[in-house]
């Protein structure tokens, strides 16, 4: 089959556009390549993933939140099914640059859903984020808990997708499938996320911030889960039988969480890397930043219930792979 990808020169969308052309599937991959973190970065995944492809893979660079150039660069693409990755990600930046957030992953979310309806796509895998748990204090989280009192714009984004995504499925019947991911990391990750930048400054010898004193606790998903939880997800789409999905509908819409299934305490998080590096972390501890949660705890019982979903990957194995890399590409 032939398959769109945005966002297909981040983390997740570069990992999942290569698996999919490995496996024999055509694969459209667009992205705006912004500099929200190096655009080096995202073009050595496109690299890596057009060498893996044996010609399976094309890109086009364009903005999908800006909706004639994404109509412009796709008017002569055919493709039946579409993962959706593409958008503004982290909470922190979500305080300073509000608008980017908005304009990405709420225009750029309709964009797509619209494009999908036009097309008449026989599937669309979104991204979500378990950001929009807020502070539920009930764990594991389970996709039928309360998600409406989000601790950040960027979370209200993401939950805003999700109810966009159940209108479309409601009034279009077009079937979606919304993936909750919970702390995605490894090789080819994103230089702002925690075990990249604790890495980074522990190789350098520099003070790593800790935040909330250490006492958070995260569900970390190594990014070979993730690619087969979205894959698994892309090849079984949602009925439109009227039968009660994950999440709550009845439309040809599910959810589901994408993650570990374990919750990591951060300080024995950051024993694992000092560990994979070698060397003591300098700790600095502070208190908890704006918008961040204390705890994230991934239910996917659904998920493996609907898909065989099983994640592989423990912290303990996970994080030497993403040391090694990280070593290989940046000599330290």
């Amino acid at each position: 089959m032939r398959v769109l990808v945005t966002g297909a020169a981040g983390f997740i969308g570069a990992a999942v556009a290569q698996r999919l052309a490995e496996r024999g599937d055509s694969v459209l991959g667009i992205d705006s390549l912004n500099d929200y973190y190096p655009v080096a970065l995202k073009q050595a995944r496109l690299d890596r993933v057009q060498a893996a492809s044996s010609g399976r893979f094309r890109f086009h660079q364009v903005d999908f939140s800006d909706q004639h150039a994404l109509g412009e660069a796709l008017a002569t693409e055919s493709f039946e099914r579409i993962v959706h990755l593409g958008a503004q990600p982290g909470v922190r930046y979500s305080l300073s640059n509000p608008h980017a957030y908005v304009q990405a992953n709420v225009l750029g979310h309709l964009n797509i859903l619209e494009l999908a309806r036009h097309r008449g796509i026989a599937h669309l895998v979104y991204a979500s984020s378990s950001s929009v748990y807020g502070g539920n204090e009930q764990v594991p989280f389970a996709v039928g808990d309360d998600v409406d009192h989000p601790l950040s714009l960027y979370a209200a984004t993401k939950r805003a997708d999700e109810l966009m995504s159940e209108t479309y499925a409601h009034l279009y019947r077009l079937p979606q499938t919304g993936l909750r991911f919970f702390t995605v990391y490894g090789p080819w990750g994103r230089p702002d996320m925690m075990i990249w930048l604790f890495t980074a400054k522990i190789l350098a010898g520099e003070p790593i911030p800790v935040f909330n004193n250490g006492e958070s606790l995260r569900d970390f998903t190594y990014i070979d889960d993730v690619v087969a939880g979205v894959i698994a997800c892309l090849d079984k789409p949602p009925t439109d039988d009227g039968s009660l999905k994950p999440g709550g509908s009845t439309k040809p819409h599910a959810l589901y969480n994408l993650g570990n299934n374990r919750s990591e305490q951060l300080l024995e998080v950051i024993g694992v890397i000092e560990a994979a590096c070698g060397r003591k972390a300098e700790l600095v501890m502070l208190p908890p930043q704006p918008g961040d949660v204390d705890r994230t705890f991934a239910d996917i019982a659904p998920l493996a219930a609907d898909t065989g979903f099983a994640p592989l990957t423990s912290i303990e194995r996970g994080v030497p792979l993403f040391v090694e890399w990280y070593r290989a590409q940046y000599g330290r």
